[in-house]
């Protein structure tokens, strides 16, 4: 990575002609003597961090962690890095996170770094310009240097993501690594280990070496050494509560449900669950028509300590829910398409990924233009997928749509903002929460891209009759090369061509208007062409009472415009709705309704009766220490989202949704 010298900027030069000093010569120039205006002062430069090499690294990095202090939630890394030559070397901490598409490595998690060699201290200095970096100077003849540190999991969620707790941990080598500047992630060997509290159970995809233990208050498992890149791709799941179900028996690469809890009795799977489960790999195989790993792992946990997780990888997934995923199955699926959209991410996301989303180290910008396919199609298929193996029932699948629908048709920051730039979000906000979600709007390039994706699969099945449609897409374009799972890039105008392979249309436009466009409303035609309608009426849908069990959440959207926790506050307001223009905001506090202690169903009947009568929704606020009564004139009852059939016989959403034959 260079670094080039600043220039004086036009707004430097305005300020020295307005003080009536002539312009500098240089970004470093003595001020006029008589000016006391601030002028920059010469900073020292640190060595260039050196630019990532196609070339193997000379030496294995080893890397010890010590996960068992369960206490305080923290572990402790021993980390040996050969020195591939003589003179000062630069330690990096991953910076870009495949996933999260965003700078948003855990470094202020990282404490206690000390670094060695031959026995003699070395004093690390933190580049000033990219803060990941550390410069050392190995004395002279070093073969290895010694880097010793820890990660501190959060204890709580309003630090971040809790990844230890008493019962379970979430080992994700790619914050417990540093690794040498200057080489592809792939060019370097890196060998594992961690010391895990006796009688856990673990799983990763990572090829176990040999375990070692119990002893010492732990048990250690070593794996085989293998390439950065994989390495930071393949995280560990262990826990004491642990249950492996083989989905693929006899299949054509082992495919394994992981599951830890935080309690043995969420570990209890009735024969059905376990078979919609084994449903969802054969339906992906049917789907896709190839696989793109030697073998997969579903790293799941059930914990309400552990923060809930989504996150793909080439040969697993993390994936975090709620403890009752099994035994409360019959109370709602949402949250149900979670497996199947970070299994569909082997195919679309890893294996074929935007070619500037591909990095050559975890240190170098990731650029995000093309989520409205790696996210957006996977959006679509997990929800496809998942009611296709009766992870989810046709119906509830129908509600869940129903309310993308209804969600993005109310997005009325599309007036100032293209789908297209919400891309660029996760590096925006860093998946920060939103004041206002419907005028700013966050990452929606994954659900309005799945109503997208919906919109192509519904026109290349009416434009063929009903021969072709987005499955064969899905096998043309994510399905070549079966067995590989080396990264295999594209570019919008390989999208554009595999559409036309499949189906002859003018592609290229059609995916501009929905990406670039404004509106107004979401893109629904694939609703109307695959036989249905949004509508919304009084009554919830089975779908939607689950999400509002599952978030805590009353949904007060499409009415009075706003959804309030549990708790009475309001956790989102519709831009422009009754409530903002009441002047409602996130997180102010419902105390009353109508004069009586307020509740979600005594909200809810207050709504009801005011479609009928002539009075305003009377509620008593709390905003910030501000007490204050606001009137809601609003007369039109509960709406929620539904889908409703139009005509008769199967349409084509309905045959998205069943399940393919083999």
């Amino acid at each position: 990575m260079m670094r080039s010298g600043i220039g004086v900027s036009a707004a430097a030069l305005a300020v020295c002609l307005l003080a009536g000093s002539a312009a500098p010569t240089s970004l470093w120039a003595a001020p006029a003597a008589k000016s006391s205006i601030p002028q920059p002062m010469p900073l020292p430069m640190p060595p260039p961090i050196p630019a990532p090499q196609d070339i193997p690294y000379p030496g294995t990095v080893t890397v010890a962690v010590d996960a068992t202090d369960l206490t305080h939630g923290i572990f402790t890394i021993k980390e040996t890095v050969p020195v591939a030559g003589p003179g000062p070397m630069i330690l990096t901490y991953p910076r870009w996170l495949p996933g999260a598409h965003n700078p948003g490595g855990s470094i202020d998690k990282v404490a206690s770094l000390i670094i060695h060699s031959g026995g003699q201290r070395l004093e690390w200095k933190r580049d000033p310009v990219d803060v990941f970096a550390f410069h050392i100077d190995p004395p002279k003849g070093a073969k290895t240097v010694d880097v010793d540190f820890q990660f501190l999991s959060p204890v709580s969620t309003r630090e971040g993501r809790v990844v230890m707790t008493p019962e379970m941990l979430n080992a994700e080598w790619i914050s417990l690594v540093l690794y040498p500047a200057g080489y592809f992630s792939r060019d370097i060997p890196v060998k594992v280990s961690i010391k895990l509290p006796e009688g856990w159970k673990y799983a990763t995809a990572l090829e176990t070496e040999r375990d070692e233990g119990p002893g010492n208050g732990g048990q250690w498992a070593h794996f085989k050494t293998t390439p950065f890149n994989t390495v930071a791709d393949s995280p560990l799941i262990a826990g004491k509560y642990y249950k492996r179900v083989d989905l693929d028996p006899g299949g054509p690469a082992p495919v394994f449900l992981d599951v830890i809890a935080d309690a043995p009795e969420d570990l209890e799977m009735k024969p059905a669950q376990i078979e919609a489960h084994k449903n969802l790999v054969q339906q992906a195989y049917r789907t896709f028509g190839s696989h793109h790993y030697d073998h997969y792992d579903f790293l799941f946990s059930l914990s309400d300590k552990m923060g809930g997780n989504g996150l793909e990888h080439h040969q697993s997934s993390e994936d975090g829910t709620q403890p009752g995923y099994f035994i409360d199955w019959d109370k709602g699926s949402a949250g149900r398409d979670l497996l199947a959209h970070e299994y569909t991410h082997s195919w679309d996301g890893k294996y074929r990924r935007g070619a500037d989303l591909w990095t050559p180290t975890f240190n170098v910008p990731m650029r995000d233009s093309l989520l409205w396919v790696y996210e957006g199609q996977t959006q679509y298929w997990g929800y496809v997928l998942a009611a296709r193996s009766a992870l989810m029932s046709k119906q509830d699948t129908l509600d869940a749509i129903a309310l993308t629908a209804a969600t993005y048709d109310h997005r009325v920051g599309r007036a100032w903002k293209p789908l297209e730039d919400t891309t660029n979000d996760p590096i925006v906000s860093q998946r920060r929460p939103m004041s206002w979600l419907s005028w700013q709007r966050s990452e929606d390039y994954y659900s309005e891209g799945q109503l997208i994706w919906l919109d192509a699969d519904t026109l290349i099945r009416e434009r063929s009759g009903g021969k072709r449609s987005l499955d064969d897409f899905a096998r043309l374009f994510f399905g070549v090369d079966n067995g590989s799972f080396v990264t295999h890039t594209y570019v919008f105008e390989d999208v554009v061509k595999a559409l036309n392979t499949v189906e002859p249309y003018d592609w290229a436009s059609f995916l501009k208007t929905r990406l670039e466009g404004h509106g107004p409303g979401a893109p629904l035609d694939g609703l109307k062409r695959g036989g249905y309608a949004l509508v919304y009426t009084d009554v919830q849908s089975g779908y939607a009472k689950s999400v509002e069990m599952v978030r805590h959440n009353a949904d007060f959207m499409y009415s009075l415009g706003f959804s309030v926790n549990r708790e009475g506050q309001l956790s989102d307001v519709q831009w422009e709705g009754p409530a903002f223009k009441a002047g409602l905001t996130a997180d102010t506090q419902l105390i009353a309704v109508n004069g009586l202690n307020y509740d979600g169903d005594l909200l809810k009947k207050a709504v009801t009766a005011a479609k009928t009568g002539r009075e305003p929704i009377e509620l008593l606020v709390k905003i910030n220490n501000h007490f204050r009564t606001v009137k809601i004139d609003y007369h039109e009852g509960l709406k929620y989202p539904h889908l409703e059939k139009i005509g008769t016989g199967e349409g084509s959403l309905d045959a998205i949704l069943t399940p393919r034959g083999s």
